[in-house]
C-alpha cells in the first residue's frame, strides 16, 4: 500500500463522523518512513492534516504530505490547514483531489505553491472523489447526495407475498450493509417497512458507534405505531408526514420521541423534494433509503436518486403477488428505463451486489 492508499484507507475512517465536512486522511512520510497519520476527527475539531503534522511533530520539517483532499485555506470552524503545514516546513504535499468548495477550489493548493511548497496533484483522485462524493454534491447544490439500497431474489423479489423478507440477502451482504449505515447521515424508509418488519434501523459494529445515523420514517398519514423498535433505539427519529396525518396520532408519536415534520403532499404521498431539501437545510449530506418499493418508485420517479446499491442472492421467491422492489408507475417503454453508468460488481459470500449511478 502506497502512502496515498493509505491516506484514502483513513479517509474512510472518518465517513459517518466528519459530515458535513468531508472525510480526509493524510499521512506524512520522510526517507520512506510513515512518521504521522491522521483522518479528519467530528466538526469543530481537527482535520486529518493537523492531526498528522501534531504525531510527526518536529520530524513534518522537510517531509512529505499525502492528502486526499486539497487543503483547506480559510477559516471555518478551525483555522486554515495551508497555514498549519507552511509553519511545519513541510516540503511537498501531493493532493489526490481538488475541494469542489468554491471557498477552497484551487486556492488551498496555490497557497503553498506561492510559498515553494511543491506540489502535486491527481494521485488516486476517482478514489478520493468517490469517497466524498456526498460532500462534493452537498458542497455543490446544497443538497443530501441520494444512495438507494435493498435486496432481492433472482426473480426481482424483495419480500413473498406474506410480506416475509428475512433474511433475502446473506450475512456478508448484511455486515457491508451496516457499513454503508454508519457512512450515512440519514436512513429512510417508508411506513410499510416499518409495519411489515419493525426495523431497528441503527448502523451496528463491532467497534462501536459514537452517534447513529438520523431515521426518517416516510409517513404521510401518521401510521407509524408509538410502539415501533426504532423509537427505543440511540439516535433521533423525524417522522415526515402531510396534512392529511391526524392530530391524535402525531401526538402520539411526538410523545415516543419522534420530531414529526409535515410536508405538502404530491400525489397523496410526502413530497420527497421538500424533504430531501429540508435535510440539506440542516446540513445532512448523505441518505441510504432503504425500501420499500412505493417509497423507492416515488425516488426514482422524481429523479432524486443518485446512486443504487443492489443485493442480487440466489433465490427465487415466485409468486405474482409477491413484493416488488421498485413500485411506482415505470417506465412503459424499455428505452424510458433509467440505465446505471460506472456499474462495478462485486461479490459477498453467494450474494452479488451491483451499484451504479443515476443519469436522469
Amino acid at each position: 500500500m502506497d502512502c496515498m492508499e493509505r491516506a484514502i484507507s483513513l479517509a474512510r475512517l472518518a465517513l459517518g463522523s466528519s459530515s458535513p465536512n468531508p472525510a480526509v486522511g493524510a499521512v506524512i512520510a520522510k526517507d520512506g518512513v510513515i512518521i504521522g497519520e491522521g483522518y479528519t476527527q467530528p466538526p469543530g475539531y481537527y482535520h486529518a492534516e493537523v492531526v498528522a503534522l501534531r504525531q510527526a511533530g518536529k520530524e513534518a520539517h522537510g517531509a512529505t504530505m499525502y492528502v486526499t483532499l486539497e487543503p483547506c485555506c480559510h477559516f471555518g470552524r478551525t483555522p486554515p490547514c495551508t497555514q498549519a503545514i507552511i509553519d511545519s516546513g513541510i516540503a511537498e504535499v501531493h493532493i489526490a483531489t481538488l475541494d469542489p468548495n468554491p471557498l477552497v477550489s484551487t486556492r488551498g493548493k496555490a497557497a503553498l505553491d506561492e510559498v515553494g511548497i511543491k506540489t502535486k496533484l491527481g494521485e488516486h483522485e476517482e478514489e478520493a472523489r468517490e469517497l466524498n462524493e456526498a460532500y462534493v454534491k452537498f458542497i455543490t447544490t446544497g443538497l443530501p447526495f441520494v444512495n438507494v439500497k435493498f435486496a432481492i431474489s433472482l426473480d426481482g423479489k424483495i419480500a413473498t407475498k406474506t410480506g416475509d423478507s428475512r433474511w433475502i440477502s446473506g450475512e456478508g451482504s448484511r455486515e457491508y450493509v451496516h457499513q454503508l449505515r454508519r457512512a450515512a447521515d440519514v436512513i429512510m424508509v417508508g411506513v410499510n417497512t416499518v409495519l411489515s418488519d419493525d426495523p431497528q434501523l441503527t448502523a451496528r459494529d463491532s467497534s462501536g458507534l459514537e452517534k447513529q445515523p438520523l431515521r426518517v420514517i416516510v409517513d404521510g398519514e401518521a401510521r407509524t405505531p408509538p410502539t415501533a423498535r426504532l423509537f427505543s433505539e440511540p439516535g433521533t427519529t423525524i417522522v415526515a408526514t402531510t396534512p392529511a396525518a391526524a392530530p391524535n396520532r402525531v401526538k402520539k408519536l411526538e410523545k415516543a420521541g419522534a420530531e414529526v415534520l409535515e410536508f405538502s403532499p404530491r400525489e397523496g404521498l410526502v413530497n420527497l423534494e421538500e424533504l430531501i431539501r429540508e435535510l440539506g437545510r440542516r446540513e445532512l449530506t448523505s441518505v441510504l433509503v432503504e425500501g420499500g418499493g412505493t417509497l423507492l418508485g416515488s425516488f426514482f420517479e422524481q429523479g432524486l436518486v443518485d446512486k443504487v446499491i443492489v443485493f442480487i442472492a440466489p433465490l427465487i421467491i415466485g409468486g405474482k403477488e409477491a413484493r416488488l422492489a421498485v413500485g411506482g408507475k415505470g417506465a412503459e417503454r424499455i428505452a424510458q428505463a433509467l440505465r446505471l453508468s460506472r456499474v462495478k460488481v462485486e461479490r459477498y459470500d453467494d450474494d452479488v451486489m451491483i451499484v451504479g449511478y443515476v443519469g436522469y
